[in-house]
């Protein structure tokens, strides 16, 4: 008996993309609430006058995947919104992520 090559029939494909849509979101949802808990407690840490988050660890949440999250910190904790080197870095981030992903969907 011959073998016959695999082809993937027309609900296969949309299935899989929606599968690695909803990881996706799920990573991009993960990451958001913990970037947004971090920036939380370094906003409160500011007011105690405690000891501080780096902006480096914050930037690097944000470029993981947590940059929807830093957006909804800045403005529910009206913290880092002052500094706008780090505001263009969070938008930067955010740019990079948003061009990345229409890369992949126009692909």
């Amino acid at each position: 008996m011959k073998s016959v090559a695999q082809t993937p029939s027309a609900w296969q494909a949309p299935c899989i993309t929606a599968s690695i849509a909803i990881i996706a979101a799920s990573i991009y949802a993960t990451l958001s609430m913990l970037t947004l808990i971090a920036f939380g407690l370094d906003k409160r840490a500011a007011i105690k006058n405690a000891r501080r988050t780096p902006e480096r660890t914050l930037h690097q949440m944000s470029w993981l995947g947590g940059w929807p999250g830093a957006f909804v910190a800045m403005e529910l904790f009206r913290h880092k919104r002052r500094k706008p080197a780090f505001v263009r870095r969070v938008y930067l981030i955010a740019g990079v992520h948003v061009l990345a992903w229409l890369g992949v969907v126009a692909y």
